[in-house]
């Protein structure tokens, strides 16, 4: 058996996520309790409010510390991954569980990330679409239909054969929609506060370089998949994870390379559940567990 770890990404966070790991694993606790941030991150997962959850200015570090929190309870409890990715802000926790940053480097730095990220694009003026059953030489002949002057829209995640997500300004993915819809095409308008893995946020990629270049990476000891080719790199970190903050997310190509160097199992970590569904909608026969509570840990059949 093979094994991937994918860790989550922003979207599927709630009051309460990681709670009951802390009080049953010492692992978990020991995650919390080492964090020293500008806010109690525990806290919030805990008891939110959910309005500050949901924020993207401090629910990028909370989701990260839940995510390690609970890859830290596999690690006690001897169930460990070969390669391991993560979906836009899960990619920092997978490479933190693969060695190349710490608890303390990573949280500071996804909160810079999702501080930058969220001063980035005036409210309002951007926003992103699942789009359902897709056709993708056509939703990518649609994109450059409607992108012209200050207007843009393109494709944010590849994120199964069943959906891709389109990003960009609201009149041209406004447009975008129409047109799909038009092919029997299913476009859902998705509840988030910018057009993330844009090129509108190229200027804070590069603003963002700057704190990438202050981190002290190491070397990585699981094989790691990235959003911006899906397939393992030898660039440079900072270089990816600033390309990635403004370029589409490869998660189907990701899993189609797992697959191809032989993972057949893969553990989804963190809250939610989204990733089980998009690997089982891209490679069907493999083996596919989500662990966002103690249950779902216990449920496992090697636990």
């Amino acid at each position: 058996m093979t094994t991937a770890f994918l860790f989550a990404g922003q979207g599927s966070q709630y009051v309460g996520m990681g709670k009951d790991f802390y009080e049953k694993y010492p692992s978990a606790r020991s995650v919390y309790d080492q964090i020293h941030m500008d806010f109690d991150v525990k806290d919030v997962c805990f008891n939110g409010p959910k309005e500050k959850l949901q924020d993207t200015a401090y629910t990028q570090s909370c989701v990260a510390a839940t995510s390690l929190a609970i890859a830290a309870v596999l690690n006690e409890l001897n169930i460990h991954a070969e390669y391991t990715a993560g979906l836009s802000l899960g990619e920092y926790t997978a490479l933190t569980y693969a060695g190349a940053m710490s608890v303390d480097q990573v949280l500071p730095l996804v909160r810079k990330r999702g501080l930058i990220m969220a001063e980035a694009l005036p409210a309002g003026t951007t926003t992103m679409m699942a789009v359902i059953r897709p056709d993708v030489e056509v939703i990518e002949q649609v994109c450059q239909e409607v992108t012209h002057d200050a207007e843009i829209c393109t494709i944010a995640n590849y994120n199964s054969p069943k959906q891709i997500v389109i990003t960009g300004t609201v009149g041209a993915c406004s447009e975008a929609k129409e047109l799909l819809e038009k092919q029997k095409m299913r476009v859902i308008p998705l509840k988030v506060s910018g057009a993330f893995h844009s090129p509108l946020l190229k200027e804070a990629s590069r603003k963002f370089l700057n704190d990438l270049n202050q981190v002290h990476f190491r070397p990585r000891h699981v094989k790691v998949v990235f959003n911006v080719s899906g397939q393992e790199e030898t660039r440079p970190l900072p270089e990816l994870l600033s390309a990635q903050m403004c370029s589409s997310v490869r998660f189907t190509q990701t899993i189609e390379y797992m697959k191809a160097h032989g993972v057949d199992t893969f553990i989804e970590i963190g809250p939610g559940h989204t990733l089980s569904k998009l690997v089982k909608q891209t490679a069907p026969d493999v083996q596919v567990y989500s662990i966002d509570r103690v249950e779902d840990l216990e449920a496992l059949p090697h636990v």
